[in-house]
């Protein structure tokens, strides 16, 4: 979120932290890139479930591109992981860590420079009166994603950046 001209802005706070400072002299490509994005909602109130599948790149300009292959950090909030997997082999407890953030990946635990990560998680639609992500008003189901809402869905790289195809799918 900074001007084009080398400025900084001031993104907005995320769960009643304080603004943080994001500076274009700071700028770092992504590690990973993203192909394609298949989501599936099966939609309820207060228990959505989100399946995602998304098809994953090592980028050729992001850091350490020619050297050790780097972890896979997704961001995510708000979310309870179901399950994981990566090409689809799960995902232990012991090769995943989640924090407050997101979802860490070692790279010891990635098959290569391509690969399929498939994901559930659960959301609650109903209690989410930050209007960010997925949530309802007036029983409708609406999204807002811009400029970071995306992370209250599913794990996933949620920065300007990362564009995909996406494909979706909701179900009651």
């Amino acid at each position: 979120m900074s001007s084009a001209r080398g400025g900084s802005a001031a993104a907005r706070p995320e769960d009643g932290a304080g603004p943080k400072t994001v500076r274009l002299a700071d700028y770092e490509p992504p590690a990973w890139l993203v192909d394609t994005v298949h989501l599936t909602f099966t939609l309820h109130e207060s228990a959505t479930r989100v399946r995602a599948r998304i098809a994953f790149r090592r980028n050729p300009d992001g850091p350490r591109a020619s050297g050790p292959r780097p972890d896979l950090r997704l961001d995510g909030r708000r979310l309870t992981f179901v399950s994981a997997a990566i090409d689809g082999a799960p995902l232990t407890e012991e090769m995943r860590s989640i924090d407050e953030a997101g979802l860490t990946i070692p790279s010891a635990h990635l098959p290569g420079d391509h690969f399929h990560w498939a994901c559930e998680t659960e959301i609650d639609p109903g209690s989410n009166t930050a209007l960010e992500g997925l949530y309802l008003s007036r029983k409708v189901f609406c999204t807002q994603c811009e400029a970071q809402g995306f992370r209250k869905i599913t794990f996933y790289p949620d920065r300007p950046d990362v564009l995909a195809v996406f494909t979706t799918r909701t179900r009651r």
